[in-house]
């Protein structure tokens, strides 16, 4: 069933970075209302004010690794839109381009707090809401889900952990009329991942990024997701013709949903799993 934008509401997390921004402009475009969620609010309030105002668009600061402040906001969204239809969870850091022996657990935890944990909190504080109005859930993960480059493990291991989790947000939410779908661009330019670049180790490394895996312009990028909101995407990857690297887990996904978790089965599996521990 297509997801009709105009009209709607969008909560984006990350609004304030590359993507974000523009997937506000363009969901904006569309006729969505948009609500900016970003670390700091006064980028994302002045973002909001050049998209129209508070009628059509307004910014929050949330920090995505604290789940009560994440609860709060989405109440507060849906005070004053009236509901919340779509949430994007796309707030994320790249991290240092180190291999294991250099890299501190301070750097590998905040990759993995804030790619990981931090969607899938947007997500559960989403969730109520946007099963209210029979919505979408939005996971941002990344080619690097399907394609692990060294030198980033974190950021691999966090982009894996929100496909992952995204398949089995995919059949839990089914039964409650909600869609889930997960994002997979290959590298795209923004301010983040123009520093990140920038640097001699990663220059190395995509420098033979030509043909099927060169770098995609944002707007193309935008331009995949918004389309795959509006068809309720399961898997959105950008550009289209990276299809078939993620389409043998896509597959085997798609087979074990088929035989091992019918409808029925996870019904009563939530059913049980919902009951209180004794």
């Amino acid at each position: 069933m297509r997801l009709d934008l105009p009209g709607k509401t969008v909560v984006i997390t990350g609004a304030g970075g590359g993507l974000g921004a523009g997937l506000a402009r363009a969901l904006r475009a569309q006729g969505a209302n948009v609500a900016l969620l970003d670390l700091v609010a006064d980028g994302v309030k002045a973002q909001a004010a050049r998209l129209g105002g508070d009628r059509y668009a307004r910014g929050w600061g949330v920090d995505v690794r604290d789940f009560d402040a994440q609860q709060q906001v989405f109440a507060d969204v849906a005070e004053h839109f009236g509901a919340v239809d779509v949430a994007i969870a796309g707030a994320g850091v790249l991290g240092p381009l180190q291999t294991i022996g250099p890299t501190a657990p301070a750097d590998w935890d905040r990759v993995i707090d804030i790619n990981l944990s931090g969607v899938w909190r947007t997500l559960k504080a989403a969730a109520p809401h946007v099963q209210a109005t029979g919505g979408h859930l939005v996971a941002v993960s990344s080619m690097i889900a399907y394609i692990h480059p060294p030198l980033l493990a974190s950021y691999a291991a966090s982009k894996a952990g929100v496909a992952a989790m995204a398949d089995v947000l995919r059949l839990e939410m089914r039964a409650v009329g909600v869609t889930v779908g997960s994002v997979h661009p290959v590298i795209f330019r923004t301010p983040m991942i123009g520093d990140a670049l920038s640097s001699p180790a990663a220059a190395e490394l995509v420098k033979d990024f030509t043909g099927a895996f060169k770098t995609v312009e944002l707007e193309t990028v935008v331009d995949g997701i918004v389309r795959g909101i509006e068809r309720r995407a399961k898997r959105t990857v950008v550009p289209r013709q990276h299809g078939p690297t993620a389409l043998v887990p896509g597959l085997a996904q798609a087979a074990l949903e088929r035989l091992l978790f019918r409808p029925r089965t996870i019904a009563r599996a939530i059913q049980l799993g919902s009951q209180p521990s004794t």
